[in-house]
C-alpha cells in the first residue's frame, strides 16, 4: 500500500450569524451561456468561456500557466472567477498495484468527502460523493454513522470526476485505459436527497466538450436507498443512467433496521418505483445487497429476494461487506455468499458478487473521513 500525504487546508470562515459560506461559483455550475455571461461581466470576449471550458473539460487542465491561448494578463482573473479551488486533497491512498486510488478531499468550509478511482482492463470508473456525510442513518455504513453535514454543489461533484479523470489520463492507474469511462454515484451521501444538483452534475458530465465531459449516460449509475418520489421523478428526466437500488433486505422487518428510510417507503413500494424506472427507460435496475454475516444472508432471504425479482429487469449486485472499525457487522463467509448466488440464479435472477477493492485503504465510504476527524 502506498500513502501519499498532501497538504490540508483550513476551513473557510463562516458568514455572519454562523452560517457556512456557500461554495464559490465554478465553471461546472454553469452551462456555456452562463460562462459566457461571466466573461462579459469581466469585460472579456465571450469566446473566452469556450477556451477555458475546453481546457477544463477537454484537456483536464486547470493550471492557468498551461492556458497559453489566453492573454497572460487575463489568465489569473479569468481562472480565479471560473476555476476557483473547490477540492483540496488531504490524503490519497493507493492499493491493488496502483489500480485503486482513494482520495479524501477538504472542501472550502472544512467538510470532508471521498472519491475512489478504479482501473480495470476495459474501463476506468470513478465513485463520487454527492453529500458531505449522509442523513440516511444506515447502521452498517461509516458515512451513515457520521450523519449529514451538507449537500455538495454541482461543481463539487463534477470536480471530483474531472480531477480523477486527469489522474487516469496521466497513466497513473495501472493496467487500465487512460480515458475515464464510468461514473457511479455511490460515494458519501444519498444522491437523490441532493436531487437537483446530482441531476445537473449528470447532465454536465454527459454534455459534449466544451459544455461538459462527454461521458455516455449509459455509463453513469445513480444509487439510492429508496426515496420513492425521487425515483419516480428520475424516471421522467429522459436520462439513460442506471438506477442502483440499495435494498440490503427483501423483508420489511429487517430492512426497517438496516435502511431506516424503509419505515417511510416499504419494500413493495420501493420496488414498484424501480420497475417504473425500468419500464420508462428500458434500463435494468441494479439491486445492491450488502452481505452481512447472520443478518441478511440466510437462504430463505435469498429465496424471498428471488421471488420478488423473478421476471423483472433487475440484476443483483452482492457486496461483500467492508466492516468499519468498531462495528458489530461483518461480511458473510464465502460459502454462504455462494449459496445466496446459487439460489438467486435458480430463481432466474441474474446475480454477481462485486469485485472488492480497497479493503486495506479504508475503502468503505466514510472511513477515511472518520479517521481524519479522529486524528
Amino acid at each position: 500500500m502506498e500513502i501519499l500525504p498532501l497538504t490540508p487546508t483550513r476551513p473557510a470562515p463562516a458568514l455572519s450569524g454562523g452560517r457556512p459560506a456557500l461554495p464559490p461559483q465554478h465553471l461546472a455550475d454553469l452551462d456555456l451561456a452562463g460562462r459566457q455571461a461571466v466573461m462579459a461581466g469581466l469585460g472579456q470576449p465571450t469566446y473566452r468561456a469556450k477556451q477555458v471550458s475546453s481546457h477544463y473539460f477537454g484537456r483536464l487542465v486547470r493550471d492557468p500557466a498551461a492556458m497559453t491561448d489566453l492573454p497572460a494578463a487575463t489568465r489569473d482573473p479569468i481562472t480565479q472567477r471560473l476555476l476557483p479551488t473547490l477540492l483540496t486533497p488531504v490524503r490519497e491512498n493507493t492499493c491493488d498495484g496502483g489500480a485503486t486510488r482513494k482520495a479524501l478531499w477538504r472542501l472550502h468550509d472544512g467538510a470532508l468527502v471521498e472519491s475512489v478511482l478504479m482501473g480495470y482492463p476495459d474501463r476506468v470508473t470513478v465513485c463520487v460523493s454527492s453529500q458531505a456525510g449522509c442523513g440516511m442513518a444506515c447502521p452498517f455504513c461509516a458515512t451513515g454513522q457520521a450523519g449529514l453535514t451538507r449537500n455538495l454543489s454541482t461543481a463539487e461533484i463534477v470536480d471530483q470526476v474531472v480531477y480523477l479523470a486527469a489522474v487516469a489520463a496521466s497513466g497513473a492507474v495501472s493496467g487500465a485505459p487512460r480515458r475515464l469511462s464510468h461514473v457511479v454515484f455511490m460515494g458519501m451521501g444519498e444522491p437523490l436527497a441532493n436531487y437537483s444538483r446530482v441531476i445537473a452534475a449528470v447532465r454536465r458530465l454527459c454534455a459534449p466538450p466544451p459544455e461538459g465531459l462527454g461521458l455516455s449516460q449509459r455509463h453513469l449509475t445513480v444509487s439510492t436507498v429508496g426515496l420513492v418520489p425521487a425515483i419516480r421523478r428520475l424516471a421522467g428526466e429522459d436520462l439513460s443512467v442506471t438506477l442502483a437500488l440499495s435494498l440490503h433486505a427483501p423483508d420489511d422487518d429487517l430492512r426497517d433496521e438496516l435502511v431506516p428510510v424503509n419505515q417511510r417507503w416499504k419494500v413493495a413500494e420501493v420496488l414498484d418505483a424501480a420497475w417504473e424506472y425500468a419500464g420508462r427507460t428500458g434500463r435494468r435496475v441494479s439491486v445492491e445487497y450488502a452481505m452481512i454475516r447472520d443478518v441478511n444472508d440466510q437462504p430463505w432471504r435469498a429465496d424471498l429476494l428471488g421471488r420478488l425479482l423473478a421476471g423483472r429487469m433487475a440484476h443483483v449486485n452482492l457486496i461483500p461487506l467492508n466492516p468499519t472499525p468498531g462495528s458489530r457487522w461483518d461480511a458473510s463467509p464465502k460459502p454462504v455468499e455462494r449459496e445466496f448466488v446459487r439460489r438467486l440464479r435458480a430463481a432466474g435472477v441474474a446475480a454477481t458478487v462485486r469485485d472488492t477493492r480497497g479493503r486495506e485503504i479504508d475503502g468503505a465510504c466514510g472511513q477515511l473521513a472518520a479517521a481524519e476527524v479522529a486524528s
